[in-house]
């Protein structure tokens, strides 16, 4: 559920704020409204990678000490960044995701 959630936000702000020309002329003139605050900050966000870096820095950490948030958190953080143009890290990122969860069943006590 995190995963189409974040996706389905992702496309929304990509195809819907990001890319959409007449959004960005109205931001651009002055118009304050909550999309262009989302849109402004979502273009910082894409363009310093921080989409792809945090989702890989927790999914590192997720497969050191595997948790239910850390790995909704990097999910969340990869399919914003795969959507957002941070590619690479976020693919990345979801590799390791997939690894986390080949891991072993601990042993009972």
């Amino acid at each position: 559920m995190v995963g189409f959630c974040s996706i389905g936000y992702a496309l929304y702000m990509r195809y819907l704020a990001v890319e959409q020309s007449s959004v960005g002329l109205a931001c651009q003139a002055g118009l304050n409204t909550w999309l262009c605050l989302t849109r402004q900050v979502t273009i910082v966000l894409f363009t310093y990678s921080v989409f792809g870096l945090f989702a890989l820095i927790v999914a590192t950490i997720n497969l050191l000490r595997p948790t239910l948030v850390l790995f909704a958190a990097a999910l969340a953080a990869a399919c914003c960044g795969v959507v957002l143009y941070n590619v690479g890290l976020s693919s990345l990122a979801l590799g390791l995701l997939i690894l986390s969860l080949a891991r072993r069943a601990p042993e009972p006590d």
